[in-house]
């Protein structure tokens, strides 16, 4: 079979469009992938380049069908690691494979049915401060409250809010400053030897004192709360060992980035698309009041409930988090006609595949109906979480916390929008930009 040769966009174009690249390059790739096709290489250097896709099918056979030649960019693996530790996000190989493992029990359904309540209190805790009948920023708001339902489920009621301030302060300075490292790397010198990657480190160590204050008061008090740290502590290797310390609080802190940053983008989004369609918005209150009708605890609620999780289903398809998924083949590979060297750097756009007009009828369209019947599990251009082995293990958790949240808000408020457009931010993921909306009482 003849190999195809890929379609170039050269380094002149790049330059040409750096810097609006730099601000927003979701035009530039929609741009290129419209005359290309769906993949195409972009030349970024003198010998470097990045390979765009928005084939689902290569992206499910780099996920699943052949995972084993693909791994994560440095991105992930280096860039990211410095901050969070080596956890099931920055872990690779047979290390991450055993961490998998481990963890894979702590979010079983069963054992996220513990964390409900929880999860709920500090939902309707935060409902409480949201500002009513004028302008308000709602991305603070689902900030806040993302971070706090992971923090509470980690901690129980054993971690106050100052303690959480701070983690979520660090958390998202740590953040900030690798955007900054990836976004500027010809400053690389200057983070580095003039103080920012020190500070910011400094800050990591901070966390991960907090945290290993808060494991050391768990393990002395003898107390079991049920929530994600005792489920933790509770788990053993196949030689009946447990985690070491460092691993535990590495793992913490990638539940604390991973379980609070996608969320509370998703929700965001998801309050400016029901406050741009009160026809859905009402539809979503009055299905939220059966399913209560209808459940005797949280779990049946959850199950009963299907309008709000096609809700935020669909607000994950027109604005997924984790909006491009990266991955470099380890041997050399070939799909579809194309050859892929080893060490290619390949870049999948999520957002693309799920506005993709071969998979989607009217993809622009805000269609919560188009996931009935659990049709997003079964769709084969959705990847809000992404898919095979390394598909995200709080999957369920994000999706329980979003849909008990999308209902206690719109069962309390009518949400009104106070801009014609939904404006984004591309960073590490997808972000909201000035979502300000207007929540009146019912």
């Amino acid at each position: 079979m003849a190999e195809h040769k890929l379609p170039t966009v050269a380094f002149l174009k790049f330059l040409k469009h750096a810097r609006s690249i730099v601000k927003n390059p979701l035009p530039f790739h929609r741009q290129n992938f419209e005359k290309h096709g769906d993949i195409f290489k972009l030349v970024i250097g003198p010998k470097n380049h990045v390979i765009f896709s928005r084939n689902p099918e290569f992206l499910r056979y780099t996920l699943q069908k052949n995972q084993r030649n693909y791994t994560k960019s440095k991105i992930q693996t280096k860039d990211l690691k410095k901050y969070v530790g080596n956890g099931l996000l920055t872990n690779e190989g047979e290390s991450w494979k055993k961490q998998r493992k481990l963890i894979q029990p702590a979010f079983h359904k069963k054992q996220l049915a513990l964390l409900l309540e929880t999860m709920q209190e500090v939902i309707i805790q935060e409902i409480h401060t949201i500002p009513t009948n004028e302008k308000t920023k709602v991305f603070p708001f689902c900030n806040s409250l993302a971070f706090k339902v992971v923090a509470k489920s980690l901690f129980s009621s054993n971690i106050g809010n100052d303690r959480i301030d701070r983690l979520q302060y660090i958390t998202e300075e740590a953040q900030r400053m690798l955007v900054k490292e990836l976004r500027q790397p010809f400053l690389g010198w200057y983070f580095k030897y003039f103080g920012p990657v020190k500070r910011h480190m400094a800050l990591t160590q901070e966390a991960r004192d907090i945290l290993s204050e808060l494991v050391r008061d768990r393990r002395s008090s003898g107390e079991r709360y049920d929530d994600l740290l005792d489920m933790l502590l509770d788990a053993r290797y196949e030689d009946g060992s447990e985690m070491t310390e460092e691993q535990l609080i590495d793992e913490i802190l990638i539940l604390f980035v991973a379980g609070h940053e996608t969320t509370s983008n998703a929700l965001t989004f998801g309050f400016q698309l029901l406050a741009r369609h009160p026809e859905e918005q009402e539809k979503l209150k009055m299905a939220t009041a059966e399913a209560k009708n209808s459940s005797s605890n949280l779990m049946e609620f959850l199950r009963a409930h299907e309008y709000a999780k096609q809700v935020v289903e669909e607000t994950m398809r027109l604005y997924p988090p984790a909006y491009f998924m990266d991955r470099v083949n380890l041997e050399d590979d070939t799909f579809n006609g194309y050859h892929f060297p080893r060490g290619s750097n390949l870049l999948f756009s999520v957002i693309e595949m799920h506005m993709h007009t071969d998979y989607w009828e009217e993809p622009e369209r805000f269609n919560p109906e188009r996931f009935k019947d659990n049709a997003g599990m079964k769709h084969p251009a959705y990847f809000p979480f992404g898919a095979g082995p390394r598909m995200c293990i709080g999957n369920n958790f994000a999706m329980y916390e979003m849909i008990l949240a999308v209902s206690e808000v719109t069962e309390r408020f009518k949400i009104k929008s106070l801009h014609s457009n939904i404006a984004i931010i591309p960073l590490i993921t997808l972000k909201p930009k000035n979502a300000i909306l207007e929540f009146i009482p019912h």
